[in-house]
């Protein structure tokens, strides 16, 4: 789980609203790369919920449905990288709740959100060559209610109860199918 990640792949998100292909760039933020693409690679995506979606602004998923599973990485942080890309409409980046605390959630930008999160370090990795249309059309009716953001505090249920939890109380989420790591195509 801490292979290095290829400079440039990208990751293919087979959701339930169809494919959303992110183009991974380790140099934009090698750490954030790094540990993309080894949960990728272990299948820690596959099932997971985008539990966070608002309409234009962004798409956060990234707890395992096995709590076992989310359990383990809850508290596996890792280093900020300095921001080298802005949080333009279609970037990924990591959600964390403090400085060096990036574990396993991320985000699509669904707009230019540059001008809030560029003063924090929400580092994009990534950016969706194919499907923005797909992340846009992800489910946005439950808002901040099924986990809201890391700092909100209101996830535990996601950690301690997993997909379990968000299927009796919030049915209609979007997800991911699976995720799978690949060499760049070209462009």
């Amino acid at each position: 789980m801490s292979r290095r990640a290829p400079g440039l792949f990208d990751v293919r998100l087979e959701t339930s609203k169809g494919r959303i292909v992110i183009e991974v760039h380790r140099d934009w933020a090698p750490y954030g790369a790094d540990r993309f693409y080894n949960l990728v690679r272990a299948g820690y995506y596959d099932g997971a919920r985008f539990f966070r979606v608002i309409r234009g602004r962004w798409a956060q998923f990234g707890i395992n449905g096995d709590p076992r599973i989310s359990g383990v990485w809850r508290a596996r942080t890792f280093l900020d990288d300095p921001r080298r890309e802005s949080n333009a409409r279609g970037t990924v980046a990591y959600a964390f709740a403090v400085p060096d605390g990036r574990t396993t959630q991320v985000f699509i930008n669904l707009r230019d959100n540059s001008a809030t999160h560029d003063r924090e370090p929400f580092v994009p990795f990534g950016l969706v060559v194919e499907g923005m249309d797909v992340a846009d059309a992800l489910n946005p009716e439950y808002g901040e209610a099924a986990g809201s953001g890391i700092r909100a505090g209101r996830q535990v249920p996601l950690f301690e109860l997993g997909n379990r939890y968000l299927e009796q109380h919030f049915p209609r989420l979007d997800y991911i199918e699976r995720a799978t790591a690949l060499p760049p195509a070209p462009r």
